[in-house]
């Protein structure tokens, strides 16, 4: 029961362990890669800055909304839910992207320029974190982020369906702040990939833009397959362990 009760407190307010169903942010994660996310620190109000990889709760229509019903019976089920509640087994019925933050509350995030490169307010990002043999966009675009939302892309921006794809939708492609599930922080499995992920200095060092009233507009271009699978959540990455030991027997 202490394990249980240590396992649900570390999954609703510490780290959880997200599983990445799709290849979205290749290179830098890749299908299959377990993510520690930072669910603390949120709660003494720090934001993603540009740079950060994200998860974040679907803002509406981002995707595959297809799910098999469950042929499970009504004691195996029963058993699944309370193990998913606690974290120690997934979750299919969550809704959790993962992303790279491109732009903040006020940043001009503009894509592209004459050498095919983003900018944000005016300045040009160097994405060395690019699946190889990608552009930083296909898609021309434009966007003013509103205050207490985000621009967000996929590393492998050829195949993930990110902001860019959604500027029609309510937000103009951006998603609010309070959607943000936390901040991935390290790959932890599998082992031969553990490192950390941290923002590049490129997109951290830009000045920040002054406040504004938000405004997009999107330009013509081929855009990707809307369709990407949610994470998988749920599934804690180390069970803490209960070591009873028996008393010392008097000499």
């Amino acid at each position: 029961m202490v394990a249980l009760l240590v396992a649900l407190v570390m999954k609703t307010f510490m780290v959880q362990v997200f599983v990445i169903p799709s290849g979205s942010m290749e290179q830098t994660i890749q299908i299959g890669d377990r993510v520690l996310v930072d669910k603390f620190t949120p709660w003494f109000g720090n934001e993603p800055e540009r740079g950060d990889v994200v998860v974040f709760k679907d803002p509406g229509g981002w995707l595959e909304a297809d799910h098999k019903p469950s042929t499970d019976g009504p004691v195996l089920r029963g058993a699944k839910q309370v193990l998913t509640f606690v974290g120690l087994l997934p979750s299919d019925s969550e809704q959790d992207l993962i992303k790279r933050v491109i732009g903040v509350g006020g940043d001009t995030v503009e894509c592209c320029d004459a050498q095919g490169r983003v900018s944000v307010n005016g300045a040009v990002v160097d994405e060395p974190y690019l699946a190889p043999g990608n552009p930083p966009s296909r898609q021309p675009f434009k966007v003013k982020v509103p205050q207490g939302r985000l621009w967000v892309m996929g590393d492998h921006r050829d195949v993930s369906a990110d902001s860019r794809f959604h500027m029609a939708n309510p937000g103009q492609g951006t998603i609010p702040l309070s959607g943000v599930v936390g901040r991935a922080f390290v790959i932890a499995w599998p082992l031969d990939r553990f490192h950390q992920l941290d923002a590049p200095g490129s997109l951290s060092s830009v000045a920040r833009a002054p406040a504004a009233r938000g405004e997009a507009s999107r330009l013509p271009g081929a855009g990707p397959i809307p369709m990407e699978p949610p994470l998988v959540m749920g599934v804690l990455g180390i069970l803490p362990f209960v070591v009873c030991r028996s008393a010392r027997p008097r000499e």
